[in-house]
C-alpha cells in the first residue's frame, strides 16, 4: 500500500532509483535511494567502497506501522550531499505482508538492503525508529551488519517489556495496564478514516502536546495507511520481543534520542540501552517531545545523522 501525504515537508521525496532486494525467505523489500547515486553496488564499474569523492551513505529503517515517507524530512535534508537509502519493512508501504512475523526477518531484511544497496566493504551511518532501532539491535551480530555499519542512531526505541512498560494507557503499571495496553495496540480494529479524532487520539499516544498540527497530520496519515492485519502480526511480535542480549552485541558508535513525553517507548528503555551499549556516544532526551521523534525534532535527528557521518566515516577516509 502507498503512503499519501499532503504537500510541504513531510511530503515524501521522490527517490534517485528505486529497486528491490530479496530477503533470505523471499521477500521483495522496497527500496529507494536518495541523492548522489553511483551504479548497483553490485554491478560491474561500482565505485570502491567509500572512495574519494563519493557520498557518504544512510540508511534509514522505519518503525511499526510507518513506511519511508515517515523520513522525509532527514531524507530532504540529508540528500543534497548524502546517498540515503530508506526501505519499507515487510508488509509496510510498498513491501508485501509475509506469513510470518519475527525479529530475525527485520535483520534478515536490513542485510538484503545493506548487500543490495552498499559495495562490499562500505561503510553506513543506520539510524531506526522505534522497530527500526529494534532492527538494528537484532542484527547486530550478523556478519553483513557488521561489514557495513560505521555507527548507528537507535530513536525511540527499546529492547524488551515494551507492553508492560508502556504508558499509553494512564494508570498505574501493574497487569491490568499491561494487559489493557495490549489489547489496544494489538487491536485488529480498522483506524479509518484521518478525521480529528483520529488525529487527537494519535496525539496523545505517540506525539508530544507541542506538535504542530502538520507534524500529527503528516504521522496519522502513515500510520493509518498501514494495513490493519500488519498492524496486528507485527503487535505481536513487539509484545514478546527481547533483544536485551543483541544490546550488548551492538559493538559500533551508537547515539541514543528519546522524547521526555514518549509513552510507546518511555525514556526508561533509552536509559536502559544507553547502558548496556559497548559505545553509546550519547543519550539525548528532549523535553516535552513524544514518540515520533524524527518528525517532532527533525533538525536534531537529522543532525545527529549527520555528526555521526562526519565522525565515523568521513574522518575515517581522510585519516
Amino acid at each position: 500500500m502507498t503512503t499519501t501525504v499532503a504537500p510541504g515537508a513531510y511530503a515524501a521525496p521522490v527517490p534517485t532509483r528505486v529497486l528491490t532486494a530479496r530477503s533470505a525467505d523471499g521477500t521483495a523489500l522496497h527500496v529507494e535511494v536518495h541523492g548522489p547515486d553511483n551504479a548497483p553496488a553490485n554491478a560491474p564499474g561500482t565505485a570502491p567502497a567509500n572512495a574519494p569523492g563519493t557520498a557518504p551513505a544512510v540508511v534509514l529503517a522505519h518503525g511499526w506501522t510507518c513506511s519511508t515517507a515517515f523520513w522525509a524530512a532527514q531524507i530532504r535534508a540529508l540528500s543534497a550531499d548524502h546517498r540515503v537509502i530508506a526501505y519499507d519493512q515487510r508488509g509496510h508501504g510498498r513491501t508485501p505482508a509475509s506469513p510470518a512475523c519475527s525479529a530475525d526477518l527485520l535483520a534478515d531484511d536490513l542485510e538484503a538492503v545493506l548487500t543490495a544497496t552498499l559495495a562490499p566493504g562500505e561503510k553506513a551511518v543506520i539510524a531506526g525508529h522505534s522497530m527500526g532501532g529494534m532492527t538494528i539491535m537484532a542484527a547486530s551480530a550478523r556478519p553483513v551488519f557488521r561489514d557495513h555499519a560505521a555507527a548507528v542512531l537507535l530513536c525511540s526505541t527499546g529492547s524488551s517489556r515494551l507492553v508492560a512498560e508502556s504508558t499509553v494507557v494512564p494508570i498505574r503499571a501493574g497487569r491490568l495496564r499491561t494487559w489493557l495496553t495490549g489489547h489496544i495496540l494489538g487491536s485488529r480494529a480498522p483506524l479509518g478514516p484521518v478525521t480529528p479524532v483520529a488525529r487527537r487520539v494519535l496525539k496523545y499516544a505517540t506525539m508530544g502536546a507541542g506538535s504542530a498540527p502538520h507534524m500529527v497530520e503528516a504521522c496519522a496519515r502513515i500510520v493509518h495507511a498501514c494495513p490493519r492485519r500488519v498492524r496486528h502480526a507485527w503487535s505481536n511480535v513487539l509484545h514478546l520481543l527481547d533483544l536485551d542480549h543483541a544490546v550488548r552485541e551492538l559493538r559500533v558508535p551508537a547515539a541514543v534520542i528519546v522524547g521526555s513525553a514518549d509513552r510507546m517507548t518511555p525514556p526508561v528503555h533509552s536509559r536502559r540501552i544507553a547502558e548496556a551499549l559497548p559505545q553509546c556516544v550519547g543519550l539525548t532526551e528532549l523535553p516535552g517531545l513524544g514518540h515520533m521523534t524524527p518528525v517532532e525534532a527533525p533538525e536534531l535527528v537529522t543532525g545527529t545523522i549527520r555528526d555521526l557521518v562526519t565522525t565515523h566515516i568521513a574522518m575515517k577516509e581522510g585519516a
